[in-house]
Formats: structure tokens, C-alpha cells, sequence
């Protein structure tokens, strides 16, 4: 390590810090990783444990061919430790990677902390250190304190928008009677509780909604929410079908009482392996607690629901990429110091621990005073890190993955480039060939993923 480094440190255990931790210590870098839980609780995590997911339990789609897949994919061959974890406690979610959250956290907390080159330290960063490699993945709620440290190192103020919890509802308090078992077009089995509703019961959900009370803002809150994770209430005053092309979308689904397809569905998605509560997929809402319980009561099958955990929102804060940030994720302005999760400015829990993964290979190669190269454009994770580094700086919004951000294809054949499936198919084999070509150049393998390869078939 050079001389002019003493040291590296990570800020923060969520999924990027602690992905990005893991990395570092698998290439024999010590670090030391800062988590101010519990010695300072947040609005939103309810433990202390590494890698909380505190809204969705769901990775999204794990389907081959799909955006999300792929990144996921390449996480995988890139030796990451969430993946791993991942698999280990997934729940059924059709064709979803959805996990049991407790579990999931244990696990990375216990492999966090069991590891000899990681240092797991139970304070609060309060200053970005001048001497040492240091990244900065304190996610949403980044404190007060070290935003203002941001801010100065910066010169730029950091952009605040507002993210929404979906509720959970205790399990044994379901009416199964009006609800049936299924996943969207039969894909992945019976994964998904469905309420279904007819025209009239959604008029009555969609009125009462429409009259509900929300949590007042305060006058210095600039609230922005993000457009692929609105409110209901929100989606609810953008016209009556709304909520029918979103998170109520019943396309797919058959009601085997019927024999037919509701008129609106909310599904419910097991948030752990005893089945013993459910998340409301997409019904993140900012009302006031006594007005949840009334209006989703409304949902057939929801009648005397038991809720453990209310609808929220929360701050979200992260920094124009595009104007301070180099393709490994440090500052232009202060080189030494990196960023990643959804500070960095990507949305979804595969996103952050891309980004921790990426923040950690680029910080091992500097600790060595090795060169490192970002991935190709032509990959998922190429993609997201050119986005957040070079999207326009003016009309900066988080992104998710999706196959927008990657390069089209040139010179298909003519019934490739018409065929939409085909056409992925082509591009997740081209992105995972040349991933495994980056990675493979690179002196970014650490000692288990170059174990693992020297013992595969």
C-alpha cells in the first residue's frame, strides 16, 4: 500500500458498505467498517444487524433475460457475498429472488464479522479522512453530520428525495377465503397470496383512497419522489385506472373461483420462510397510521388484517453523480474518497451492492497501487456505473437497470433485431462474455473466487 495511505475505512454497513468491505478483506486488505447502529438508531431499520432491508424483501426479477437477472448474474461471477447470502435464504417469489430479511442480515453480518481482515467498528464517521482510502456508503439516512462533510468536500449540495415503505401484515390474520395462490402467468408456482377485487370493491378502495389523510410535510421539505417508487395515494390521484396498471395490475392472474381475471389485484409476498407475514408488493404510501388500517382493510381478503409494520416514507439523499464522480466511484475533487449505494445515486437493493461491489475492486487496486479499469459499457454493471458517472448533471434522478442503459446491438440479423426476447438473449451473452473477459484481465480476483475457479470442473 503507499505510504501516503494509512489506512481504509468504510462508512457504513448496508448493502454497499458491507459488500464492499467483503472485497477489500477477500484481497487481503484490512478495513475497517463504520456502523453507527445501534449506538445511533434510524427512522427506518428496526435492528442492528449489516445489510437491513428495511423496505422490500425482494432482489427482483432472478428470470434469465431479464435486466435484473443479469446484473445479478455478473454479482455472482464476481464472487460477491450478498448473492451468496442471498441464495442461501430465499423465499418463494415466483420468478423473484426474494429473501427471508432476518435471515439474510445474520448472514452478512455473521461472514462481516468473522472476517480476519475486517474490523467492525459500532460508531458514527464523523469526518472523511485526508489520509486514508475511504468510502462513504452511508445510504439514504446519511447523518447530518457527515452530509455536511460531503457538502464541503464537495462543493455541491446534496439533492434530497423521499422513498416509501410498503406495509406487512401478520399472516394468521388473513381471510383466505377471498384469496387465492398464484404467481403472475403461472411463472415460478404459487408464490403470491391474490385479492382479487371486482369493479365495485376497487371503486370503494379507489374513493377512499382519493379522501385519505396523508402524514403532513414540513414547509423545508422538498418532496421528490421517485418515479418507480411512488406512493399509492400518489399513483391514486394520477387518474382511477392507475393503480390497475401498476402495483394493482391483475394481468396474468386467473381467479380459480371465477375462472376469470379480476378486475384489480393486490398481491402479497412471504417476507420469511414460516410464512408468517406478508408484504404488500408496491403499496409503499405516506398515510397516516389510523388511515392505513382503514383503507387497506378494504382489500378483500384484508378485512381484520393485523399489520406489523405501516406504510412509510423516509429521506433519500445522494449527490449528482454525473458532476463529481470518476468511473471507479471516487471523487474527482478528493480522488482518496469513494461513494456507492443510493448515495451514489442508484435506486434498488441490487443496484447498492453492485456499486459496493465495483467501490470495492477499484479501492483494492489503489491499496496495492495496482490500475483499474472500469467494466465494458456492453455490461449490466458497465452500464449502471457509466449512467450515475455520465448522465446529464441537470436532470440527475436515480436509476435502476434496465436494458435502456445498456448499448444497442449492431448489424442483428433482421429477425433477431424484431424480436424483443431474442434480442436480449443476444445481449446478456454478449454483457456476460465480456464481464467475464474484464474480470478475468483484471487483478481484481480475490483468494475464494480464485479458489472456487481453480477447483470447477
Amino acid at each position: 500500500m503507499s505510504s501516503e495511505i494509512k489506512s481504509v475505512i468504510v462508512a457504513g454497513g448496508g448493502l454497499a458498505g458491507s459488500e464492499a468491505a467483503w472485497q477489500l478483506a477477500e484481497r487481503s486488505v484490512a478495513v475497517t467498517l463504520y456502523e453507527m447502529r445501534p449506538a445511533r438508531p434510524t427512522p427506518a431499520h428496526k435492528t442492528d444487524r449489516l445489510a437491513e432491508l428495511v423496505c422490500s424483501n425482494s432482489l427482483k426479477s432472478n428470470a434469465p433475460g431479464a435486466a435484473s437477472w443479469l446484473l445479478k448474474e455478473e454479482l455472482r461471477r464476481a464472487g460477491s457475498l450478498l448473492m451468496r447470502v442471498a441464495a442461501e435464504c430465499a423465499v418463494p417469489g415466483g420468478a423473484a429472488l426474494a429473501v427471508d430479511r432476518e435471515r439474510f442480515a445474520e448472514g452478512v453480518t455473521s461472514a462481516i464479522s468473522g472476517h480476519e481482515f475486517i474490523t467492525l467498528r459500532r460508531e458514527e464517521l464523523l469526518e472523511i479522512p485526508a489520509d486514508a482510502l475511504a468510502l462513504i456508503a452511508t445510504g439514504p439516512l446519511t447523518s447530518d453530520a457527515l452530509a455536511a462533510r460531503l457538502e464541503t468536500l464537495t462543493g455541491s449540495e446534496n439533492l434530497a428525495f423521499y422513498d416509501a415503505i410498503s406495509p406487512v401484515v401478520d399472516a394468521e390474520t388473513l381471510n383466505m377465503q377471498r384469496i387465492f395462490r398464484a404467481s403472475r402467468y403461472g411463472k415460478g408456482g404459487e408464490d403470491y397470496l391474490n385479492c382479487p377485487f371486482t369493479e365495485d370493491e376497487y371503486r370503494i378502495f379507489y374513493e377512499a383512497l382519493a379522501g385519505a389523510e396523508a402524514v403532513p410535510t414540513h414547509e423545508f421539505e422538498n418532496v421528490n419522489f421517485f418515479e418507480a417508487c411512488l406512493p399509492i395515494e400518489e399513483l391514486g390521484r394520477r387518474g382511477y385506472d392507475t393503480l390497475r396498471f401498476g402495483p394493482m395490475k391483475p394481468v396474468g392472474l386467473v381467479d380459480p373461483r371465477t375462472g376469470r381475471q379480476p378486475f384489480a389485484v393486490v398481491q402479497l409476498r412471504p417476507e420469511n420462510l414460516r410464512f408468517s407475514s406478508y408484504n404488500l408488493v408496491g403499496f409503499q404510501n405516506h398515510l397516516k397510521f389510523p388511515e392505513q388500517k382503514r383503507i387497506l382493510r378494504l382489500i378483500p381478503g384484508l378485512e381484520n388484517a393485523g399489520f406489523l409494520r405501516f406504510g412509510q416514507i423516509h429521506r433519500n439523499t445522494y449527490i449528482n453523480s454525473p458532476r463529481l464522480l470518476n468511473p471507479d466511484l471516487s471523487f474527482r475533487s478528493a480522488p482518496q474518497t469513494f461513494v456507492a449505494g443510493q448515495l451514489s445515486g442508484v435506486e434498488c437493493y441490487v443496484e447498492c451492492i453492485a456499486t459496493g461491489l465495483l467501490a470495492g475492486l477499484a479501492m483494492a487496486a489503489r491499496a496495492r497501487e495496482g490500475t483499474f479499469s472500469a467494466p465494458p459499457r456492453s455490461t449490466a454493471l458497465g452500464s449502471l456505473i457509466h449512467y450515475i458517472t455520465h448522465a446529464d448533471p441537470a436532470h440527475y434522478q436515480p436509476a435502476n437497470i434496465s436494458f435502456d442503459l445498456l448499448p444497442p446491438m449492431e448489424d442483428l440479423p433482421r429477425a433477431i433485431a424484431r424480436d424483443r426476447r431474442a434480442r436480449r438473449e443476444k445481449q446478456c451473452a454478449r454483457a456476460l462474455a465480456d464481464f467475464d473477459g474484464w474480470f478475468a484481465g483484471t487483478e481484481n480476483r480475490g483468494p475464494q473466487v480464485m479458489r472456487q475457479q481453480a477447483v470447477a470442473p
